[in-house]
C-alpha cells in the first residue's frame, strides 16, 4: 500500500458476531430498522406514502435535471479518459493478481446483474412507446413516421447505452481498486479514503453505506415485485392462469427460494452458474427471433440504430432549452436517477468479480461490450416490435396496453409462439434470481463491514428480506405500494449523484498515486 493511502483500519474492526451473523455496527442495525419502518409505514398508509415519495421523486427529477444530465455526461468522459491514459494499464489487485473467472462467465455475471431483466421489460415496449407517442416523443420528432421509428430506436439505445454503464463502471472500478489494490474493505466508504482519510471509518462512512444498502434493497424489491407482475401476466397470456396477487406472491416465493439456495452456494456455485444459464437462454431467444422474424429488416436496424444513437447522443444528452419535456423528464432524467440509485449494488458486484483485470480491460468490458450487445438485442426485439406496429400486425399496432405484456404480444405473431413465450418467462425469472443473488451478496458485504465471504445466515437473511418486502408491499398496498418503493429508490439517486462525482475525484487521485509508485 502506498504511503499516501496508508490506514490502520482492519476489516471487521467494528463487527459484532450474533447468532451466526457478522454484523457491522451500526450499518446492519440501522439499515434493517429503516427498511422495516419504511415497509410498515407504506403498508399502513400506501396512498400517503406514494404521494409523499412521488413528490420527492418529482422534486429531484424536475429541479435537478441539470445535475443528473451533466454528471452522467461527465461519467462517460471520465471513463474514456482513465481507459486511454496511462492509468489504463494498472491491474486491479496489483501486477501479480490473477483473474477468478473466465471472460465469458465474468461478462455473463456483470451483464445479468447490470440490466438483463430491464432489457426483457423494455426492449419491446420502449421503441413502440416512442413511436406511438405513448408518453412523449424524443426531441419532439413526429410519431408514427419513418423518422419517428428511427428516433425511437436511437432514444431507446441512448437510455441503455454508454450512460448507465459508465455509472456502473465508475462505482465498480473505484471499489475494486481500493479493495484489491489498497487492501481496504469492499464497501462504498472505502472509495472516499483519498478525500476524507480516516473519517470514512466513522459516522460519515456509516451514512454512505446505509444509503447504499437502502438504495440496493429498495431497487431490488421493486424490480422483484414488477418482475412478478410481468411473469404473472406472461403465464396468464400463455396458459390462462389467474393473473392475481396470489400468483404474483407465489412467483416471488419461488424466485426467492431459488435465490436463497444460489446465494448460499456463493459466487462460483450459484451466481456464476445461473448467469451462464441466463446468457444461453438469452442467446437462444435472440437467435430464434432473428431467424423467424423479419431477418433482413432486423439486420438493417443494427446499422441504423447504431448510427442513429451516435448521431443523436449529443442532442439527447443536452438539457438546455429542451421542449420535449414529457419525454425528457418522464424518461431520460428518470432513467438517469434510476441507474444512479442502482449503482451501489451493480458497481459493488462488478468490483467483486473483477480482480485481475487491467483498468483498460475493465472499462472495455463494462462500457463498450455491453453497448455492442445491447445494440444487437434492441435491434432484434425492438426492430421486430416496430415492424409489427408499423404494419398493423397484432396487438402492438394499437400501442402499448401493458408493459408487462409487450414482449409476449410481439412473440405471439411469430412461429412457435408458445415455446418462445415460455422461454421468455423462464428468462425473466432466472434474471430475477441472479439479480437477487448478486444484490444479496452486495448487501451482505456492506453490512459485514466489507468482508468478501459473509456468514451463510446473513446471506439468507438479506435474500429473504428482498422477497418479504416485495410480498408485503404487493399484498398490503398493491401497485401503489410498489410505486412508492420505486419513487423512494429514485429519490436516493439525487444524493448518490454527488457521491459518484466525489468518487471520480477520489478514484483519479488513487490511480495517479498508483502510477507514481508502480
Amino acid at each position: 500500500m502506498s504511503n499516501q493511502f496508508e490506514t490502520d483500519h482492519e476489516i471487521g474492526e467494528n463487527n459484532i458476531e450474533v447468532l451466526g451473523f457478522d454484523i457491522h455496527n451500526p450499518v446492519f442495525v440501522v439499515s434493517a430498522l429503516l427498511v422495516i419502518l419504511f415497509v410498515a409505514g407504506t403498508l399502513f398508509m400506501p396512498t400517503e406514502a406514494k404521494s409523499l415519495l412521488e413528490s420527492a421523486k418529482s422534486f429531484s427529477i424536475n429541479n435537478f435535471d441539470w445535475l443528473f444530465m451533466s454528471a452522467s455526461n461527465l461519467f462517460i468522459l471520465f471513463c474514456f479518459a482513465i481507459m486511454l491514459l496511462p492509468t489504463g494499464r494498472i491491474k486491479i489487485g496489483g501486477k501479480n493478481a490473477e483473474t477468478e473467472f473466465s471472460v465469458t462467465s465474468w461478462f455473463a455475471m456483470l451483464f445479468a446483474a447490470g440490466m438483463g431483466i430491464g432489457l426483457m421489460f423494455w426492449s419491446v415496449a420502449e421503441p413502440v412507446a416512442y413511436y406511438t407517442d405513448w408518453w412523449g416523443t424524443p426531441l419532439n420528432v413526429d410519431a408514427k413516421t419513418p423518422e419517428g421509428a428511427g428516433m425511437a430506436m436511437a432514444a431507446t439505445m441512448f437510455h441503455w447505452g454508454f450512460h448507465p454503464w459508465a455509472i456502473y463502471a465508475i462505482v465498480g472500478l473505484s471499489l475494486a481498486f481500493f479493495a484489491f489494490n489498497k487492501g481496504m474493505p469492499l464497501t462504498i466508504r472505502s472509495a472516499f479514503y483519498p478525500l476524507f482519510g480516516e473519517r470514512v471509518w466513522g459516522r460519515l462512512g456509516d451514512v454512505i453505506d446505509v444509503l447504499a444498502v437502502l438504495a440496493t434493497i429498495f431497487g431490488l424489491a421493486t424490480s422483484l415485485g414488477l418482475g412478478a407482475q410481468q411473469a404473472s401476466s406472461g403465464l396468464h397470456f400463455l396458459f390462462d392462469t389467474p393473473d392475481t396477487i396470489t400468483t404474483q406472491i407465489f412467483i416471488i416465493v419461488a424466485v426467492t427460494s431459488v435465490a436463497i439456495i444460489s446465494v448460499v452456494r456463493g459466487l462460483e456455485g450459484g451466481v456464476k452458474v445461473l448467469s451462464n444459464i441466463n446468457m444461453l437462454l438469452a442467446l437462444t431467444l435472440l437467435l430464434f427471433v432473428l431467424i423467424v422474424g423479419p431477418t433482413l429488416t432486423i439486420l438493417s436496424y443494427m446499422g441504423t440504430t447504431s448510427l442513429g444513437y451516435l448521431e443523436n447522443i449529443i442532442p439527447l444528452s443536452n438539457w438546455i432549452g429542451r421542449d420535449d419535456d414529457k419525454f425528457f423528464h418522464g424518461w431520460t432524467v428518470f432513467y438517469w436517477a434510476w441507474w444512479i440509485s442502482w449503482s451501489p449494488f451493480v458497481g459493488l458486484f462488478i468490483a467483486r468479480i473483477s480482480k485481475g483485470r487491467t483498468v483498460r480491460q475493465f472499462i472495455s468490458a463494462v462500457l463498450l461490450v455491453p453497448v455492442a450487445v445491447t445494440i444487437v438485442w434492441m435491434s432484434v426485439f425492438g426492430g421486430s416490435a416496430l415492424e409489427q406496429t408499423m404494419n398493423n400486425v397484432g396487438q402492438l399496432a394499437g400501442g402499448i396496453s401493458s408493459v408487462s405484456l409487450a414482449m409476449f404480444q410481439m412473440l405471439e405473431n411469430l412461429p412457435l409462439a408458445t415455446i418462445s413465450s415460455f422461454i421468455a418467462i423462464v428468462l425473466v425469472l432466472v434474471f430475477f434470481i441472479t439479480s437477487s443473488d448478486s444484490g444479496s451478496l452486495v448487501i451482505d458485504s456492506i453490512t459485514a463491514g466489507g468482508k468478501l465471504d459473509p456468514p451463510v445466515p446473513q446471506r439468507v437473511f438479506w435474500a429473504s428480506m428482498e422477497g418479504a418486502i416485495a410480498i408485503a408491499l404487493l399484498y398490503g398496498g398493491g401497485k401503489e405500494a410498489l410505486s412508492a418503493l420505486q419513487a423512494g429508490a429514485i429519490t436516493t439517486g439525487l444524493p448518490f449523484t454527488v457521491v459518484l462525482l466525489l468518487m471520480c475525484l477520489s478514484l483519479y487521485k488513487g490511480l495517479s498515486a498508483e502510477l507514481k509508485h508502480s
